[in-house]
Order: structure tokens, then C-alpha cells, then sequence
């Protein structure tokens, strides 16, 4: 299962493999009234997660590493939201991966600098989709999910690791 964080939007995607292919088990976006106060948003979100992960059972749970260079504001509720993806995963016993944005792009695009529309097009065609997953939360949480099924195989976990000499934190 892979997630995309965020207060506002937090996408979740979750795939298995089929004779050799990964397919699309559930996704959609969870979200939370920007109206509303910080600590209900978040009981939304905690309990649609929740009820996501019961249902599905992922056996691992793959979270988007927090990348922000502008907002700090937002990216401390981003941050918050990463946290409480993570803390899911914690009581329903799941181990947690993270993963950061780059990694993912150079895992399903083949190339880490690639834009959402490129990773939407490859989400689409790695899971055999008619169309992109959509909104953007939820493409992403797929292609995070994506990635750690990736990660399981040597030689993606090899290209995985030159890549992190490579590119700056």
C-alpha cells in the first residue's frame, strides 16, 4: 500500500501481484474540510485510513518522504499527516517504508526529475489502467506503492542505491 500525505488530501493506493503483473486493488484521496479544525481533520483522516487498511490488509505500507523547500507552514501539516499515516500502520502491526519523492519518480518513470503527468501515464500503464488514476493524491500513493514493490527486486534495489550516491538530499 502506498500513501501520498497531506491535511487536506492524503492519497492511498494499494496493489498485489497477479502472474507477474502488479494490479490495482483499491485507491482513492481521504480528505479533510479546510474549514474545519486541525483536530477533526485529523480524526477523519486517522479513521478513513483506518478503515482502508482494515479492509484491504496490506502487508507493508509505503509513505512519500516530506520534500518542501518553500512553505514551512505547510509542510509541517504535511509532516503531521506523514505522521499519522505512520502511526496506522504502527497499531495495525504493518511495517512502514519511506521513500522519497525523486526515488519514486526513478522508479516509475525511469527518471527522477519527471512531472505529475509523466507518473500518472506510467502509473497507468505499469498497473494496466484505461485511464490515469486521479486526483493527483491518489496517482501519486500508486506510484509509492509502486515503488516498494519495485524495491523487492535486486536489481531495482541496486539502481535504487547508485541513485542515492547520485542525487542531493
Amino acid at each position: 500500500m502506498g500513501i501520498d500525505p497531506g491535511l487536506a488530501r492524503m492519497g492511498y493506493g494499494v496493489i498485489r501481484e497477479q502472474a507477474g503483473k502488479w494490479k490495482l486493488v483499491d485507491c482513492g484521496t481521504l480528505t479533510s474540510a479546510a474549514g474545519e479544525a486541525v483536530e477533526k481533520r485529523f480524526v477523519v483522516l486517522f479513521e478513513g485510513l483506518t478503515e482502508v487498511v482494515r479492509k484491504n490488509k496490506p502487508q507493508a505500507i509505503a509513505v512519500e518522504q516530506l520534500f518542501f523547500s518553500r512553505n514551512v507552514t505547510t509542510g509541517m501539516v504535511v509532516s503531521q499527516a506523514r505522521g499519522l499515516a505512520i502511526l496506522v500502520a504502527g497499531l495495525a502491526g504493518i511495517p512502514v517504508f519511506e521513500y522519497r519523492p525523486v526515488e519514486v519518480k526513478q522508479a516509475v518513470t525511469g527518471y527522477g526529475q519527471a512531472d505529475k503527468k509523466q507518473v500518472q501515464r506510467m502509473v497507468k500503464l505499469l498497473l494496466g489502467l484505461t485511464e490515469a488514476p486521479k486526483p493527483d493524491d491518489t496517482a501519486d500513493a500508486l506510484a509509492v506503492a509502486l515503488t516498494h514493490a519495485q524495491a523487492g527486486t535486486g536489481e531495482w534495489l541496486k539502481r535504487l542505491q547508485e541513485n542515492r550516491k547520485q542525487v542531493p538530499d
